[in-house]
């Protein structure tokens, strides 16, 4: 291990983002030796940030709305000197995801300067039925891989 501690911190309803977020700390573990903590922000919503450097913070999307724990945990947490890293799970092409979730949501927060984030794709279900799969665990883990190399300098 490298000593760079990293927390994966997010919200999921449908499980999306927890599947990206373990693939995510996957990647971090084992191609960069980081140690990696995964924290379902529904469990705790308040983990104490002092013993990371790099903090990478995932979301999905319902409702036009990125949820409720994640911008929690964007609001309480000053993330200075630390490497913070976004990704989202949204069914909308990337872009848009991009521009209407993450940068509006980081335009109330100035102070953070992300060195990455991402827009995967997500899921619909409706009464228990897939309507609609976008999720693609090749490119969460195409972004990982990317991002390890940033979070290791």
């Amino acid at each position: 291990m490298t000593g760079k501690r990293t927390i994966v911190a997010y919200a999921t309803k449908g499980g999306v983002t927890e599947e990206s977020a373990s693939v995510i700390a996957n990647v971090l573990r084992d191609k960069y030796g980081l140690e990696v903590d995964v924290i379902d922000l529904k469990k705790n919503s308040t983990p104490n940030l002092s013993q990371y450097e790099n903090v990478v913070i995932g979301s999905g999307v319902r409702m036009q709305r990125v949820y409720k724990e994640a911008l929690r945990f964007i609001e309480k947490n000053d993330f200075e000197d630390k490497k913070v890293a976004i990704f989202l799970s949204s069914i909308e092409p990337r872009d848009e995801a991009i521009a209407k979730y993450i940068s509006r949501t980081l335009e109330k927060y100035p102070k953070i300067k992300p060195i990455a984030s991402e827009a995967f794709g997500g899921r619909i279900r409706i009464l228990g039925h897939t309507t609609s799969d976008k999720r693609d665990i090749k490119k969460v883990r195409s972004w990982a891989e990317e991002l390890g190399k940033k979070l290791s300098e």
